[in-house]
């Protein structure tokens, strides 16, 4: 049973004390269930009516997909006034208050300090993690701030995932591969079961995995022949599959290399083409699902109006690059990837990097948590990552140095080991050449760490 500690919250005066506060609340750190959250959300009324609500589950790709979105909806208008959109996400990576925002501006400390005494008051002796109790706290803002559009990242479930006490106009599910294993399940048809949760019956479902397992596909499915025991032409409207009714196509090469092309079949069942796509800061695959998301609420695209998209759709710790500005400074690439998905993605992003010969040696700076398959996702860069520095995150579940250098001697004899991950990537940096890349990844801790120097 929880202590009472509502006496002791009263003294808590900045956002700082308030999160310190919220992280003894609750025994553990990761509880999935709907029920206590669901209690406290209906003594607060919580209620998104006024506005229509993007959800976007997956293993990865959450973040980039719901930053496109954003950049493409705060283009269009509503009674000739730009929309207000808002964007709900975590972890954050430097800051608590970029987990809330509206149109690109974080929400104040303020509004979170009220949310979080309003719930305080409301949850009486049911405990909340910090996470529930963070996300009521964004819910309180947006139902004050009331923009037109709300887009929320999943956390790492679906199903039983905070984020699903609302029903969303729109339930996107990006990619499915294994991550959080623990929490849901041991393979790809299970953990897109957990991620199909946040499919409901009539709203637009968009499944966004080149190879979706078939437990997100009969959960689509499901879910409307309970409304109406067929799937109607209008139901199967509704559902967009990737490979199926939408996909991205390689232009070619010569003066078309780099360029592709976004393919999807409309509700006539015509097969229409967006042709010379320019290259993308994000994944184009999560750039592809955030199109069809767009057509299925009506956006009108155009292939002039997409590439303006890409050019500004950049996310912080997502394949992101830091050009070398000071005379004996090298690239560097931050990216949060830190599963076996995210591996393979960033392996085949830097081989193509060096083909092109853009850098002459990459460097890797890691930092991971025990609980990730850390094998799996360093394996994948066995060819391609030249030299590693690796540290332990001051972080809880942080893996050993031990345990990162047994992986890595599976395939490289490169391995420096250092006290903490600023100074793996000091050292990695005072070795690097100007010709060099440094890629930083293994943990939003990591990248959180390293970021700071940066910016």
């Amino acid at each position: 049973m929880p202590k009472n500690t509502s006496s002791h919250s009263k003294g808590c005066k900045n956002l700082n004390e308030w999160l310190c506060y919220l992280e003894t609340l609750h025994n553990t750190e990761i509880d999935l269930g709907l029920s206590r959250i669901g209690k406290v959300a209906k003594r607060l009324n919580i209620n998104f009516s006024f506005a229509r609500v993007i959800t976007v589950a997956g293993t990865n790709g959450k973040g980039t997909t719901c930053a496109f979105l954003e950049n493409a909806l705060l283009e269009e208008n509503l009674n000739e006034q730009r929309l207000t959109v808002a964007v709900y996400s975590s972890p954050h990576i430097e800051y608590f208050n970029e987990r809330l925002r509206v149109n690109k501006i974080d929400v104040d400390d303020q509004a979170f300090i009220t949310a979080f005494e309003q719930i305080e008051l409301a949850r009486a002796d049911i405990s909340l993690s910090y996470y529930e109790f963070t996300t009521l706290a964004a819910f309180l803002i947006l139902m004050v701030l009331k923009p037109n559009i709300i887009i929320l990242e999943v956390g790492l479930g679906g199903r039983l995932d905070a984020t699903n006490i609302i029903d969303a106009d729109v339930a996107v599910v990006t990619t499915i591969d294994l991550d959080h294993q623990a929490f849901l399940g041991n393979d790809r048809e299970t953990i897109g079961f957990e991620k199909a949760g946040v499919f409901r019956a009539n709203q637009h479902i968009i499944i966004g995995d080149t190879d979706a397992p078939n437990s997100v596909i009969n959960y689509a499915e499901e879910v409307n022949h309970s409304v109406t025991n067929i799937l109607t032409k209008e139901v199967r409207s509704r559902i967009k599959i990737r490979e199926k009714d939408f996909t991205l196509i390689e232009q070619g090469i010569g003066k078309n290399q780099g360029l592709w092309q976004w393919q999807y079949t409309n509700h006539n069942d015509e097969t229409i083409c967006l042709k010379n796509l320019v290259n993308t800061h994000v994944p184009r695959d999560n750039v592809a699902t955030a199109l069809m998301v767009l057509k299925q609420l009506g956006v009108t695209l155009t292939t002039d109006k997409i590439n303006a998209l890409i050019a500004k759709t950049k996310v912080a710790g997502r394949t992101e690059l830091f050009i070398g500005n000071k005379i004996d400074d090298c690239d560097v690439m931050l990216d949060v990837g830190h599963n076996p998905h995210a591996g393979r993605y960033l392996a085949k992003k830097l081989a193509q990097l060096k083909q092109q010969n853009k850098y002459q040696r990459i460097t890797a700076v890691v930092a991971m948590l025990s609980d990730k398959d850390i094998s799996n996702t360093l394996q994948p860069f066995h060819d391609v990552i030249d030299d590693w520095y690796i540290a332990q995150l001051n972080a809880p579940r942080a893996a050993s140095i031990k345990v990162m250098s047994a992986e890595l001697a599976n395939f490289t004899n490169s391995v420096n080991c250092f006290d903490n991950i600023t100074q793996a990537f000091k050292i990695a940096n005072k070795e690097a050449q100007l010709t060099d890349l440094i890629l930083v990844f293994g943990s939003f801790y990591t990248v959180a760490e390293i970021r700071r120097l940066l910016v």
